[in-house]
């Protein structure tokens, strides 16, 4: 009974169960509610694609004239041209930016009053209040009109309404337009003054004149590009990488502003060091100068050479502007195609003892220093003194003999001169040198067949006529003899840097190993030395370069003196060797022009500029090992002491071991001198206080700037060594800020 019951209840239990429970969702209802949803979506991703296809095609160039109105073209950003350096490291030339100021009348400041202009706005009445006080400012700051000047200068501007008026017919450097832009007015920013500026680039060459030519200038306007753009020298040779690359700024919409954003950063020019010398250079520019003063000639060119390297070291390039004044205009060392003159006859003897068509020891009979061929007359320079008879082959070098040489040349060529010709072009004479600099002339040579050459060309050729050849050429050719026959390629350049990292060295470069045999060049060495040295017992018989003797340095070369065609007075005069004779260090080619007064001799003229050159340069490079130096006994020797840190001269002084009274000064700084009657050196205090002027004179520029500067003091200096002059006395009140200049020597 109760087991029945149980399993009624069970039963009415499950059958609640049921019907309470939530009913079922079938399939059918839930691929309905699926379908819904997509059906829902789907027009969102063809809007989005549709959306994509009409701003990407049909709304392009509305979309993109908006992004312009949010973005300004900025302007091009102009890279720093690299610099040019002397060998040692000194500035040669750099750029300066320098600027042109121009008004725009049609800008904002000049406009009329709006009728609904509102207190405080700019407009042309604001420019008539400031004229006067502008014009007084822009008078006492250009000082190329007087204020009542530049008013009505303004007000015709004004009345042109002129887009691009100029302020200053000068330029002006960044400094005094920062200040200008400040005046009345034009501090009003450039959309309302109108104020603008036109930028040019200044090369400045630190050391004036010295090698200007060779290196070289540029244009000074900057081009489209933002770059600036080289005319000659150096300068345009390496133009590429000098100039650098420019880069771009633009303008963003930032907020209700713009902001100015950096798009290309440029790229600044890397620096060239070359290889000139500025103290080899400096003293090989006077000389050359002082004797073309002294001669009153056209032009006149000096250029000296490392023997070993090729390195030029200094270069001049002199040309008549007026009386007296001289300035570098051509490169004519490398582009003027002289006929030489006797110069050659080195070269021409060259390949005669090369061929062994003469031995230096070989008579040549010259006679009366008259010699007729094929109906014309060559003449040597003694011919009116009788001539010198019968010499040898090396003295017709010594006594630069034209007759001589002549001979020799037609006895081995006159039935082939092509193999003359050829023998000269061995020996590099008319060898491309490949220069770094522009413009340069080629070595030209005669040849036969060609339209120019006759039955005169042998024998002219033989002493330097009817050829073609720069300096530079010559001066190669001479430093390949003195080079044990290599002939290097002249070098200009040294390096290229950025900063103090080499990004490539140019190595020397040999161009001909041998020009001749040993045998030939040592001969040759020989008749060069005795050209300038060779004495004649009698007295009247020596070399020709005897001008160019020197007690301080041996000197080999050749003179040379070539009258220039179509005129009958006019004369190249050169001198070409090296130096010193036993172990040489330099070649240098002197070469003067067209002089109006003197003796036209090139032993007389370029001769003694070599001299000079070869005396102070040689001088300028003597060293002394100052370990092997014994001081006299008993005598101890007190050099000459700057004035300066007290420190560093106590210990010169200890290591020295020097006697000094007192023994000792509590000071920064000291002054020292010597007593002449005995070996002590007497040393001072110096005062260095702030607001006083302190005596500098006797120290070293280190030492004096250092000082000074510690007094608060800004300092200029002229010139190198110990100081000998200051622009304030000491003991003097000074003021923090205040220039002081030093002169050293």
């Amino acid at each position: 009974m109760n087991r029945h019951n149980m399993k009624g209840n069970q039963k009415e239990d499950m059958a609640e169960e049921e019907k309470n429970a939530p009913k079922k969702a079938g399939g059918g209802q839930i691929l309905t509610r699926y379908f819904l949803i997509v059906l829902l979506l789907s027009p969102l991703p063809a809007g989005i694609l549709y959306r994509t296809f009409k701003t990407a095609f049909i709304e392009r160039n509305m979309w993109l004239e908006k992004a312009k109105s949010n973005h300004r073209s900025g302007r091009t950003v102009s890279p720093k041209r690299g610099n040019i350096y002397s060998v040692d490291g000194k500035l040669m030339a750099t750029s300066v930016s320098r600027y042109y100021l121009k008004i725009d009348f049609q800008a904002a400041g000049f406009l009329p009053p709006s009728p609904r202009a509102k207190k405080g706005d700019v407009n042309i009445d604001t420019f008539m209040h400031s004229l006067d006080s502008l014009a007084l400012c822009l008078s006492q700051k250009l000082k190329n009109r007087t204020p009542a000047g530049y008013r009505a200068y303004l007000l015709r501007g004004l009345r042109q309404k002129a887009r691009s008026y100029p302020l200053y017919e000068n330029r002006v450097s960044y400094s005094d337009f920062k200040e200008i832009r400040n005046f009345p007015f034009f501090r009003l920013g450039r959309n309302i003054s109108g104020l603008f500026t036109v930028e040019m680039v200044q090369r400045q060459k630190m050391f004036g004149s010295l090698a200007s030519r060779t290196i070289g200038d540029i244009y000074n306007q900057i081009d489209t590009t933002g770059l600036t753009r080289a005319k000659n020298g150096l300068e345009l040779r390496f133009d590429s990488l000098l100039q650098g690359r420019s880069g771009k700024d633009s303008f963003v919409r930032v907020g209700r502003g713009w902001a100015n954003v950096v798009a290309k950063e440029p790229t600044d020019g890397v620096d060239i060091r070359t290889t000139i010398d500025l103290q080899i250079q400096d003293l090989t520019e006077k000389a050359l100068v002082d004797k073309l003063r002294e001669a009153d000639a056209a032009s006149g060119v000096a250029i000296v050479m490392e023997v070993k390297t090729g390195e030029i070291r200094a270069i001049s390039n002199m040309e008549r502007i007026r009386p007296g004044v001289y300035a570098e205009l051509r490169n004519h060392a490398l582009a003027d195609e002289l006929e030489p003159g006797s110069t050659f006859k080195i070269a021409a003897m060259m390949v005669a003892l090369e061929d062994g068509v003469c031995k230096p020891d070989d008579p040549i009979d010259v006679g009366n220093g008259v010699y007729k061929f094929n109906g014309h007359t060559i003449r040597d320079h003694n011919a009116q003194s009788g001539g010198y008879g019968t010499i040898s082959v090396a003295q017709s070098i010594w006594y630069s003999s034209n007759v001589s040489i002549a001979k020799i040349v037609l006895r081995g060529y006159a039935d082939n001169p092509r193999k003359f010709v050829d023998g000269l072009h061995r020996t590099g004479i008319d060898a491309d040198l490949r220069l770094d600099i522009a413009g340069t002339g080629r070595a030209k040579l005669r040849r036969p067949g060609d339209p120019q050459w006759s039955r005169m060309s042998l024998p002219w050729m033989s002493f330097g006529y009817e050829v073609q050849i720069p300096p530079i050429n010559t001066l190669a050719f001479f430093n390949a003899i003195a080079n044990n026959g290599r002939m290097m390629r002249p070098m200009f350049v040294k390096s290229i840097m950025r900063g103090d990292k080499e990004l490539m060295t140019f190595d020397p470069e040999v161009l001909i190993p041998e020009i001749c045999s040993k045998r030939t060049l040592k001969a040759v060495q020989e008749m060069m030395y005795n050209v300038v040295n060779y004495k004649d017992p009698v007295g009247h018989r020596d070399g020709t370069g005897k001008p160019a003797r020197s007690s301080v340095v041996a000197i080999a070369g050749k003179t040379g003196t070539a009258q220039i065609a179509a005129s009958n007075a006019a004369h190249n005069l050169s001198f070409c060797g090296y130096f010193p004779y036993e172990k040489p260090q330099y070649s240098c080619i002197v070469v003067i022009s067209r002089p109006r007064r003197g003796v036209a001799s090139g032993g007389m003229m370029a001769g003694t500029v070599f001299k000079e050159i070869a005396e102070k340069v040689y001088s300028s490079q003597i060293r002394y090992d100052l370990r092997t130096m014994k001081p006299e006994p008993g005598r101890t020797i007190v050099p000459p002491f700057k004035n300066g840190e007290t420190r560093a001269a106590r210990a010169v002084v200890k290591k020295l071991g020097l006697h000094t009274t007192p023994k000792q000064v509590d000071a920064d700084f000291t002054a020292f001198w010597r007593n002449a009657a005995c070996d002590t050196l007497h040393m001072r205090k110096l005062t260095v206080r702030e607001g006083m002027m302190p005596y500098v004179i006797g120290m070293g520029a280190r030492d004096a700037v250092y000082a000074l500067e510690s007094c608060g003091l800004r300092v200029k200096l002229a010139g190198h060594g110990r100081v000998i002059s200051q622009s304030v006395v000491s003991g003097q009140a000074i003021t923090r800020g205040q220039t002081v200049t030093i002169i050293l020597n």
